[in-house]
């Protein structure tokens, strides 16, 4: 029976499956800058300090710029994107515990993280609850990885939603999310040719007749509460275009007296209508 002999020197160090991948997945923009952590660690505040930081970034902004790159043409432009990462990589820098490991395992995120926190915050045209914005990216990935296949149909919301695990509502306000990411101008044309309208002509106008219906329906309860005599000079006066002197004729009162029970009448009715809309709000 044959003995197991090893494959490696009992020199020479083994090297474990995760070393051997984390080897593999280093980039070429990743340089080992482990030695100037360690100084930036000890240095305090000032000049030299912010000197080393600086170095830092350069050397890890190609990284920073890499990140960015995942993300163009969503509707941002990359020299942004880049800019946004870059803010992520100065944070990571400044966080960064030599301590606990490698920066880039600790850096990745942390410029990922801000990138899409830039989308999420930034890119909305309208502020859309961070749920949504969830929704909203649940549904896209279902509906890329649906229709991966050349000739496969759109998938149907209870498609989408036995895919995600959510409900046919919440993928309903996640489809919703996807068609809200902009804005459409309310000069926008909507029809070409020498007819052509915008949305804003779509609009409907304010009406101020439904003031008037309004101050109306607040005015009867308190004109049914008038004296029979003081109805009767409000209607005169607003309803038939009398004068107070031909109403104080009519009535055989005085022309003040008539003035007098109209300002009162109106007030009156003032009070109770604004009193009433006041309970109701």
């Amino acid at each position: 029976m044959l003995a197991e002999t090893p494959t490696t020197r009992p020199d020479t160090p083994a090297v474990t499956t995760a070393a051997a991948g984390a080897a593999r997945r280093r980039h070429d923009d990743a340089p080992d800058t482990m030695a100037l952590f360690g100084r930036l660690a000890d240095l305090p505040e000032g000049s030299e300090r912010d000197a080393l930081r600086d170095e830092l970034v350069t050397l890890w902004l190609p990284m920073a710029h890499r990140i960015a790159g995942r993300f163009r043409d969503r509707g941002e432009s990359l020299e942004d994107l880049r800019q946004v990462a870059a803010l992520g990589l100065v944070k990571a820098i400044d966080r960064f515990d030599p301590q606990r490991g490698a920066f880039e395992s600790y850096a990745v995120p942390t410029i990922t993280g801000e990138v899409k926190r830039h989308f999420r915050d930034r890119m909305w045209a309208l502020r859309v609850p961070r749920r949504v914005q969830e929704l909203r990216n649940k549904v896209r990935v279902a509906r890329r990885e649906l229709t991966q296949n050349p000739g496969s149909p759109e998938p149907s919301v209870a498609a989408l939603a036995a895919h995600t695990g959510l409900t046919e509502d919440e993928v309903g306000a996640g489809m919703e999310a996807l068609e809200s990411f902009s804005t459409l101008s309310l000069d926008a044309e909507l029809s070409a040719g020498d007819d052509g309208y915008s949305l804003a002509d779509t609009l409907g106008a304010a009406d101020a007749s439904y003031d008037t219906v309004i101050d109306r329906e607040s005015a009867k309860e308190g004109l049914r509460r008038l004296p029979e005599r003081e109805r009767a000079i409000l209607y005169m006066r607003f309803f038939e275009d009398m004068t107070q002197s031909r109403i104080a004729d009519q009535l055989g009162i005085s022309q003040m007296h008539v003035s007098r029970l109209i300002s009162r009448s109106c007030a009156r009715v003032r009070d109770e209508a604004t009193g009433r809309r006041t309970v109701r709000g």
